[in-house]
């Protein structure tokens, strides 16, 4: 299910973002501190103040203005400009997953390793 974001309406650009990455509401709002019911409200708020909204940027892993300049239209542009410039750079794009990859697990292995620092401490 997509649904194009509208141009002012943050909450749907959230959603959108959170989505793309693969983030459940519930994992949102676990590293807000609120509830899920929460988050499904701010998905569903056209304003956010300023603090709040910079506080979900970071953790969609994007900055404040990229989540307010958010569109459908600009991804797709990136990924359509994105392989056509890897075509004429004779991309090969199963190096780059391979490389993705890698770099996803050896995050989840930093992950681990600060998440068992912090058990430990306690």
């Amino acid at each position: 299910m997509t649904t194009a974001t509208k141009p002012n309406h943050i909450g749907r650009k959230i959603a959108r973002i959170r989505e793309l990455r693969g983030m459940k509401q519930e994992t949102l709002a676990q590293e807000l501190g609120i509830s899920q019911q929460s988050v499904s409200h701010i998905e569903q708020s056209e304003t956010l103040e300023e603090t709040k909204l910079e506080e979900i940027a970071k953790i969609l892993g994007v900055t404040k203005e990229g989540l307010k300049n958010f569109s459908d239209e600009a991804v797709f542009n990136n990924i359509n400009n994105f392989h056509d410039n890897s075509i004429q750079n004779n991309f090969n794009p199963i190096e780059k997953i391979v490389e993705l990859y890698e770099r996803l697990v050896q995050a989840e292995k930093d992950k681990v390793t600060y998440l068992e620092e912090l058990l430990n401490k306690k």
